[in-house]
């Protein structure tokens, strides 16, 4: 009995682990967003295709996130937010990290290419881009949130190519969104985490100070957001639309979202940049979900 009690902790211990280095909460919101991307593009969904998408999906984002920690594991142990992940804590060796993440690249690949190649080949992409060029910026330049917000806008339009197995407006939409929304998103983070992010030596604010111009920059590009998820109300985009009543609620929630960057504009306060980051996060779920809902209904 002693001997299955101490196997289930242990196994607990390393499912923790496994969910730490893979960040999961961050993975499974990705996975949301391919499959939110899918549903738009289908009028008959496949279960299979959401299984594999879902699976592939965790996959790539779990082994850019580990290669992420190898790389900078030394730095992350200069952070209270990060010295307690598994590999600078030690319960993970970087070779086994390291293995770990060549088998969620290789397996994500394969499960993925088997929906269609162009969806694998967006899904390398995307972990080359976090890995190879977002992750080494970091320490150089705020323009890495430019590199990051590249493989963090390919969610969404990945689920629409996993449908159709080609690019085009559409897809190319749903990426804008989540583009622009990736700067007030990873700017609100960095603006309470930003004496954190010191001690590592990250420069990710745009002006590089938590003030007006941050501040600024912050409102300019929640304005593009919110426009790019309206346009398929105004434009033609394909096969991409949405209706008037889905539109309206999009811009009530934008404004909402505007509101606390304007709050942050004028009390340049860490409690307003933290309410910010939760505001967008409650917009692009908002606006995926109410995208699926107003093309079923």
């Amino acid at each position: 009995m002693a001997q299955v009690i101490l196997f289930v902790e242990h196994f607990k211990s390393r499912l923790n682990d496994f969910k730490a280095i893979t960040k999961m909460g961050l993975s499974i919101s990705v996975v949301f967003s391919c499959i939110s991307g899918y549903l738009l593009a289908t009028n008959n969904i496949n279960a299979g295709i959401i299984l594999l998408l879902s699976l592939g999906g965790y996959c790539m984002v779990g082994a850019s996130n580990i290669f992420n920690q190898i790389i900078e594991r030394n730095l992350d142990s200069l952070m209270e937010r990060t010295k307690s992940r598994p590999i600078p804590m030690k319960k993970i060796s970087v070779v086994n990290s390291f293995l770990m993440g060549a088998f969620l690249t290789l397996a994500g690949l394969v499960i993925l290419y088997n929906i269609n190649e162009i969806t694998a080949m967006f899904a390398a992409i995307s972990i080359f881009i976090y890995t190879s060029v977002y992750t080494p910026l970091k320490q150089i330049t705020p323009l890495s949130v430019f590199a990051g917000a590249i493989p963090g806008a390919i969610p969404f339009m990945l689920g629409w190519v996993a449908h159709t197995g080609e690019f085009g407006i559409e897809p190319g939409v749903l990426f804008m969104m989540q583009f622009f929304w990736q700067f007030p998103h990873f700017w609100a983070i960095a603006w309470f985490l930003d004496d954190d992010y010191r001690k590592a030596g990250f420069k990710m604010l745009p002006t590089g100070s938590r003030d007006k111009g941050t501040a600024l920059q912050i409102i300019a590009y929640i304005v593009w957001t919110i426009l790019v998820c309206i346009a398929p109300a105004i434009f033609n985009i394909g096969r991409l639309s949405i209706s008037n009543y889905a539109a309206v609620l999009i811009i009530i929630i934008g404004i909402v979202f505007l509101y606390y960057g304007f709050r942050l504009f004028k009390n340049l306060e860490t409690k307003e940049s933290r309410k910010l980051m939760l505001v967008s996060i409650l917009f692009l779920t908002s606006v995926q979900l109410i995208y699926v809902i107003d093309k079923f209904i």
